[in-house]
């Protein structure tokens, strides 16, 4: 069964790959349904699968043809000496023209096409042609062969040929190998019954027993074939299963993703589209708040001017971090690499942001390692990150708190920026929300400095672009630090200088030159 998908008309980005997955999901659909079909049996007493069953039946009576023919042909021959060239000729015949048609029958079950095919009518065809087939057995076996013990050795040792090939080439239907054996195996045992001697009792109770112990054992193999059909049937409709899940999770996924930059691609338009106005509100504000054009009648007008000015200033930069957002989720964001001294861009934020620190009363303190090489990274990208983790820790440090800022080496060879504060620090459970878009914390909720939350997972974003790692430790009430790490392909190593060998003087051209310098001096 395939589920209907539902495609808007007027959405922009177009999904080539729809009909493909839809018809996936049919084909998986469709599988599981005929895997828990199987599951049913048409018998009404136990889980058979009868297709499957008599489809085995045909196969090992093809497969088998040669081997019956031979012994056919073997056990005529040597009924000849018994009963006669004619008789056992007939007999051959006889036998041949019932396996033929049995052989015809598989044949054509096998060509039929299992779709509306009655099973009912061919398991009852193969059942009768099993009885002919024992019934012509019997035949041979019950003619008068003499008394002799010859010829109860050699009636036994048919039967129980006879009961163990067709007890192995049906046993995937049962009733068909009682239909070719019991004729034959209760024909030899009665005959040994009238004989009216020990030995042939003997022989009767041997022939019985043959019989038990064969049916028993196409019993086992019925029931060990059955299993392995059953566990193939589940194991094919939990692969269906698995693949009509998979095609719905991709489809969900690939609708997640379009939406996705639908709707970063709405952002970024929006943002620009808001940025225009509000440039002129930046404006107009700050121009009223410095009284360019004259002393406001009313003083509260400038605090008005200050108050739009702040949140326009707000709003800007919350637009931009959307548009970065929407840039980077879009993959149009663009690394500039260049190389870069990574302590540089930290000391550099940090004297940005320290004034603002001085007046929250937090302390910031640096502590680089020296020597650091430049790294091949993006100035603006690691100025946004260090900006971001040193606005957060000042952001959430309470009066009196400390910052860390530290540059140094990975254990791996490669350089990390961490920023560690003295904050109230973010439970365990929230740690994937506050690296999360637009994820808030409880402690940022309660905050009187709330934010859009785009400062982190920007600040993730741009560190996974250059091929590092982010890392957020935090403990209740201790604090939390930042890690970003960078990986050692992006240290520029000095290269150490190219020695240029010494020119190989050869000992003729030596002497020449010291002798024309001797001469030289001389003259």
């Amino acid at each position: 069964m395939a589920y209907p998908v539902s495609v808007s008309e007027n959405r922009e980005i177009p999904m080539p790959s729809e009909k493909p997955v839809a018809k996936r999901r049919r084909l998986a659909a469709q599988r599981v349904r005929e895997a828990r079909d199987m599951l049913t049996s048409t018998t009404g007493t136990r889980a058979a699968f009868d297709y499957e069953l008599l489809r085995q039946f045909a196969e090992n009576r093809l497969s088998a043809s040669l081997v019956i023919l031979l012994l056919v042909g073997t056990v005529g021959f040597l009924s000849s000496l018994w009963s006669g060239a004619v008789m056992a000729g007939a007999w051959t015949a006889a036998v041949l023209v019932i396996h033929a048609v049995i052989v015809t029958k598989c044949r054509q079950f096998l060509n039929e096409s299992p779709n509306g095919m009655n099973l009912r009518a061919w398991r009852l065809r193969f059942i009768v042609l099993d009885l002919f087939y024992g019934l012509a057995w019997m035949y041979n076996l019950v003619h008068p062969l003499g008394q002799d013990e010859g010829s109860s050795t050699f009636m036994l040792f048919v039967m129980l040929m006879v009961v163990a090939v067709s007890s192995m080439l049906a046993s995937s239907l049962p009733i068909a190998v009682l239909a070719a054996t019991i004729p034959v195996s209760a024909a030899v045992a009665l005959n040994f019954a009238l004989q009216g001697d020990l030995h042939n009792m003997i022989l009767g109770v041997m022939a019985v027993t043959a019989q038990g112990y064969f049916t028993l054992l196409a019993y086992r193999l019925y029931s060990s074939g059955l299993a392995t059909l059953v566990a193939r049937a589940e194991k094919d409709a939990l692969i269906g299963e698995l693949e009509q899940s998979k095609a719905i999770s991709d489809e969900a996924r690939r609708r997640a993703e379009g939406s996705n930059i639908a709707k970063s691609q709405f952002l970024a338009q929006m943002s620009h589209e808001l940025r225009t106005p509000l440039n002129a509100i930046l404006g107009f504000s700050e121009v009223m708040k410095g009284e360019i054009f004259g002393t406001h009648s009313v003083p509260a007008y400038k605090e008005y001017s200050n108050d739009i000015h702040d949140s326009g200033q707000h709003l800007l930069g919350l637009i931009n971090e959307i548009l970065d957002l929407s840039r980077i989720e879009a993959g149009r964001y663009e690394l500039n690499e260049e190389p870069v001294m990574l302590t540089t861009v930290v000391e550099d934020c940090h004297h940005l942001l320290k004034l603002r620190a001085q007046n929250r009363g937090i302390t910031v303190h640096n502590v680089f390692e020296a020597d650091l090489p430049r790294m091949w990274a993006d100035e603006r990208a690691l100025r946004q990150i260090c900006l971001n983790l040193l606005s957060n820790a000042i952001k959430f440090t309470p009066p009196g708190g400390e910052i860390w800022l530290k540059v140094g080496w990975t254990a791996a060879g490669g350089q990390y920026m961490s920023c560690k504060d003295t904050g109230p620090g973010i439970p365990e459970e929230e740690i994937p929300v506050v690296l999360s878009s637009f994820g808030q914390g409880s402690n940022a909720i309660k905050s009187a400095e709330q934010g859009a939350g785009l400062g982190l997972p920007i600040a993730k974003s741009l560190v996974d672009m250059h091929g590092g790692t982010f890392t957020l430790k935090s403990k209740v009430r201790i604090g939390t630090e930042l890690i970003a790490t960078f990986p050692p392909e992006r240290i520029m190593a000095a290269l150490p200088p190219i020695a240029e060998p010494a020119p190989v003087v050869q000992p003729d051209a030596r002497a020449k030159a010291d002798k024309r310098s001797i001469f030289r001096m001389s003259a």
